[in-house]
């Protein structure tokens, strides 16, 4: 009886209004992300798919309560590689959840690299600039982050050690609430995606000094990668996945990759997450795995490294 009662669950679902928790607060590239997709699962299914933003205790908060629903497809979570990749040893074995375990993943939704921007009020107009501006002020200058453990975080950490420079890390909740103090100059620097600091780079406030990608981003060309100004080998992919907590009926995991995958390879869908900064980038649930398996790999020497510690 149990057994046949996953199908009977799949063909009714959605039957109600569907929750999508992120970890982040309203305003950023993630938010841009799930609410696009989340849309989309509107139109399609006939039901709500409602964002719920869980921000706070540096993704923690929103990723436990998401492990934590029932696996009934009511509940759904959309996250960063930080949440699954580097917690997991910025926390050692400390998480109320477990990457792997606790999670049914559905699809990858959208990757994209960070940019490396200061206030247009600091000296600095190149990254040479900024590392000879905090070397000769060391330990007095700042960078901002959207939390401990974020993969921003882990990308100055890497930054400061490939570079020398001497900065403290102050973390916030997310990048927007974050940018005040940037645009203000009490922080010099912050690493994030184009969606919070778009606007204000086209109003000229913030200067992008560099981007994270291997290669330089086709939505900003111009700017050369953080690799070609002097740290050779420097990395950071950025990318959003879809999960549902583990155990979620396999047929409404199914239905969920299926039309997530018909829409991130859409003209629409290129076209909306272009707008943040973001490439749509649909995958197999296995895939979403796979990369987190080989991310933990890479990102337990890099925490190390670089010295991460919950704060």
């Amino acid at each position: 009886m149990l057994a046949a009662a996953g199908p009977v669950l799949a063909q009714t679902w959605p039957a109600k209004p569907v929750r999508v928790i992120i970890p982040y607060p309203p305003g950023g590239g993630a938010e841009a992300a799930a609410r696009f997709l989340a849309n989309h699962f509107t139109q399609a299914f006939g039901q709500s798919f409602v964002i719920d933003n869980r921000p706070g205790g540096n993704t923690v908060i929103g990723a436990e309560a998401a492990a934590k629903a029932p696996a009934d497809g009511y509940t759904l979570f959309i996250t960063g590689g930080s949440t699954m990749s580097v917690q997991p040893f910025v926390f050692a074995g400390k998480l109320p959840y477990d990457p792997l375990g606790d999670f049914a993943p559905v699809t990858m939704v959208s990757r994209f690299p960070f940019f490396l921007v200061v206030p247009a009020s600091l000296p600095a107009k190149s990254l040479a600039e900024l590392v000879a501006l905090v070397k000769a002020r060391p330990g007095q200058l700042s960078y901002a982050s959207n939390g401990s453990g974020s993969i921003a975080h882990l990308g100055m950490e890497l930054l400061k050690l490939s570079t020398g420079m001497d900065l403290l890390h102050v973390p916030y909740k997310g990048f927007a609430p974050a940018l005040p103090d940037l645009l203000s100059g009490r922080v010099t620097v912050m690493m994030a995606d184009l969606a919070p600091i778009g606007a204000h780079l086209n109003a000229g406030s913030l200067r992008v000094l560099g981007a994270t990608s291997r290669e330089r981003s086709g939505f900003m060309p111009e700017v050369p990668t953080i690799a070609e100004l002097g740290s050779p080998g420097y990395e950071i992919d950025v990318w959003f996945a879809l999960y549902a907590p583990a155990k979620a009926p396999a047929d409404i995991v199914a239905r969920l990759n299926a039309e997530a995958r018909k829409y991130l390879t859409s003209p629409e869908a290129k076209e909306a997450y272009g707008k943040v900064g973001h490439e749509p980038a649909s995958s197999t649930g296995e895939a979403v795995r796979a990369r987190i398996v080989a991310e933990q790999k890479t990102f337990a020497k890099a925490v190390k490294d670089a010295n991460l510690r919950p704060e």
